[in-house]
């Protein structure tokens, strides 16, 4: 899938690829492309033979954040056309954050506002240490609205107090951290060979497990631990017991095979 804000690739064992792709502005994202956004992540979504989802950015930078000419258009709309505006942003984020995926995001050159927020909705952040980070939205009179419940849930929000508010840059050191990168490297070579160690995990597991996994961890964090919760995970882990996928996961690892799954991805 094609257009001129972002590229869909998908491979036969599972991976899509979701390019930014605006290099002119340093993939600065407007009304088009958070469409697009929206629109491929909801294909994925339904996606079962999809397994994990690698965003990136085309050219030098992840996202410079949002576009100024988006910005500027913005500045003239009405309230009601304000906020239909927003909430579609902040649709397409929580359907990154929310993605039935393992999300992967690759970054490099700059991640700044928005940039920052969709790297923050992501399951994993592998940065070149000499990425740029910001939430710089006070320097123009604005606040990191829609993007701030998923940077607040990575970085924290005693961090996020000092950074929503000087709106200072910092670099790929800072951001790991901080909590934001799970993986620092520092040239191409070595993201791509990072990224590579994770996928073959990906490929090495049951994909509804995968699934089941983060579905977990969407339903339950912040949760209290009750009696409500502890039933409702018994139940869980009986109902995935009895699935085909766990019986033939479990039978792999007794017989020191690997398992079917793992056979699909070489077909």
């Amino acid at each position: 899938m094609k257009d001129t804000t972002v590229i869909l690739e998908q491979d036969d064992d599972g991976i899509a690829w979701v390019t930014l792709y605006r290099p002119e502005v340093h993939n600065a994202f407007d009304e088009n492309m958070i469409h697009k956004l929206r629109e491929v992540f909801q294909i994925l979504e339904e996606d079962n033979h999809c397994r994990a989802v690698v965003l990136r950015g085309a050219g030098k930078s992840f996202s410079a954040g949002a576009d100024l000419g988006w910005m500027k258009r913005a500045a003239d709309f009405s309230h009601n056309q304000n906020l239909a505006d927003a909430e579609y942003l902040a649709t397409m984020l929580n359907s990154l954050y929310s993605l039935n995926k393992l999300t992967i995001a690759c970054v490099k050159g700059a991640a700044m506002g928005g940039g920052l927020g969709l790297l923050s909705c992501c399951d994993v952040v592998i940065a070149d240490e000499n990425t740029t980070f910001a939430l710089s939205e006070v320097k123009i009179g604005l606040i990191p609205a829609t993007i701030s419940p998923y940077v607040i849930a990575a970085m924290g929000s005693r961090n996020a107090r000092r950074y929503f508010q000087t709106g200072e840059r910092f670099k790929g050191k800072r951001a790991f951290d901080l909590g934001l990168v799970h993986e620092l490297v520092t040239t191409e070579d070595e993201m791509e060979t990072t990224l590579n160690k994770i996928l073959d995990h990906v490929h090495s597991n049951g994909p509804f497990a995968m699934r089941e996994a983060k579905r977990l961890i969407m339903d339950y964090s912040d949760q209290p631990i009750n009696a409500s919760m502890m039933q409702d995970s018994a139940e869980r882990i009986a109902a995935i017991r009895a699935r085909s996928e766990a019986k033939e996961g479990l039978n792999a690892f007794l017989e020191k095979r690997k398992a079917d799954w793992q056979h699909k991805d070489n077909e």
